[in-house]
C-alpha cells in the first residue's frame, strides 16, 4: 500500500542548492500528485523559514525554490525544527506565515504514523 503521507526532512541550505532543491521539488510534486506532505526545515535549511531567504538560492534547470516552498505552504505542512530555530535565534514572529516551529516529538509522531514514508535530504 503506498504511503498517503510523505514527511520530508531537509537539512541542506543555500550552500547545497541541489539537495535543498531536490527536497522542495519532491515535496511540491508529491502534493500535486495528491499525497499529503509535511516538510521539515532543519539544520541550514532553517533559514528558509525566514521571508526572502529561499529566494536567494538559484538552481539551474529548477523551478524557483521560493515557488516550490510556496506550493508546500499552500497545500502541506512546513515545520521549522525547534532546536534549529533556537540555535539561529529565529522566533515564531520571524517566520513566514504558515511555518510552525516544533520539535523531535512531533517529528517522531509524524514519521511513525501509519501509511507514512519519510525522506531525508
Amino acid at each position: 500500500m503506498p504511503a498517503s503521507t510523505l514527511v520530508i526532512k531537509v537539512t541542506a541550505g543555500k550552500e547545497e542548492p541541489e539537495r535543498c532543491g531536490q527536497a522542495l521539488n519532491v515535496a511540491a510534486t508529491a502534493l500535486a500528485s495528491g499525497v499529503a506532505v509535511s516538510l521539515w526545515l532543519t539544520g541550514e535549511s532553517a533559514w528558509f523559514a525566514l521571508p526572502g531567504r529561499v529566494e536567494e538560492v538559484k538552481l539551474d534547470h529548477s523551478p524557483p525554490l521560493g515557488d516550490l516552498l510556496g506550493s508546500v505552504l499552500a497545500g502541506g505542512t512546513v515545520t521549522l525544527c525547534t532546536q534549529c530555530a533556537a540555535r539561529r535565534n529565529i522566533t515564531p514572529e520571524d517566520v513566514i506565515h504558515g511555518v510552525r516551529i516544533s520539535g523531535a516529538a512531533t517529528f517522531v509522531a509524524e514519521v511513525t504514523a501509519d501509511a507514512t514514508q519519510a525522506l531525508v535530504y
